[in-house]
């Protein structure tokens, strides 16, 4: 989820590092955004801090002793584990309580998205226009982290946010839920205008600078441009989330 080489390093009070002490957190239940361990590491205490991770889905990067060093901390043993600033929803869980409440789904995908002030701008529009849930891959997309948290206005940590090991997957459970899928796509004929987004639906945004990945493309019901007068490539990736949302709340709100 996040650029290394672009990304600030976590205060350590967020950090958990030593084998026996990332073990506990595994098994006691604290969240935790994701656990770095170090390639050439090995031993009993690595597997089970391996199992744990996997059984509480929490993503493992696998990184070079140079990369736990930087976190400037002493007596990592291979291993340093971040805190999540929220909890992670279950999306099969998410999507029944939003049925069971007698309203209509309206999700929010990201793909690609790395920069953690569009992601909480994002999440801000998005919690302001009545969406459910914002669904994440386990990797490559920013961290959710206090910045942004604050970015968002504390938006994130009110919304659900469920974190899948697959965008794709995600998808092909929306789609046995009855979820229709939307992307936006620069290219694409059909007006966001012209979309019918008060049926049960979610909405794919990809990054400025690569879109929305071909395979995740392909799975989408529909696609959708955001009309513009001038001759420019794109919009802000927040900007662009914004303009949709809205046209989803309006007709929500319209009936």
């Amino acid at each position: 989820m996040k650029d290394f080489r672009h990304s600030h390093r976590p205060k350590k009070t967020t950090l958990v590092f030593g084998r026996k002490k990332v073990i506990e957190a595994l098994q006691s239940g604290i969240y935790l955004d994701r656990v770095y361990l170090d390639k050439n590491a090995a031993g009993k205490d690595i597997e089970l801090i391996r199992k744990l991770a996997a059984a509480n889905t929490t993503p493992v990067n696998y990184v070079p002793v140079v990369k736990l060093d930087s976190f400037n901390v002493t007596g990592h043993e291979g291993v340093v584990a971040q805190k999540a600033r929220i909890k992670y929803y279950e999306l099969q869980q998410v999507i029944s309580f939003i049925v069971e409440k007698g309203e209509s789904p309206l999700l929010l995908i990201l793909d690609g998205i790395t920069d953690i002030r569009n992601i909480g701008g994002i999440a801000r529009t998005a919690y302001c226009c009545g969406v459910h849930s914002i669904i994440i891959p386990d990797k490559g997309v920013g961290a959710l982290n206090e910045d942004a948290i604050l970015t968002s206005a504390g938006a994130l940590e009110k919304i659900a946010v469920c974190r899948v090991g697959s965008l794709v997957k995600a998808v092909d459970e929306l789609h046995l839920n009855g979820i229709k899928v939307f992307a936006s796509e620069m290219k694409a004929e059909k007006n966001v205008f012209d979309c019918d987004f008060k049926e049960p639906c979610a909405i794919i945004m990809g990054s400025e600078e690569k879109g929305i990945h071909p395979v995740l493309m392909k799975t989408a019901d529909v696609k959708f441009k955001i009309p513009m007068s001038g001759d420019f490539e794109s919009l802000n990736v927040s900007v662009a989330t914004g303009i949709i949302l809205f046209e989803a709340m309006k007709q929500r709100m319209a009936g």
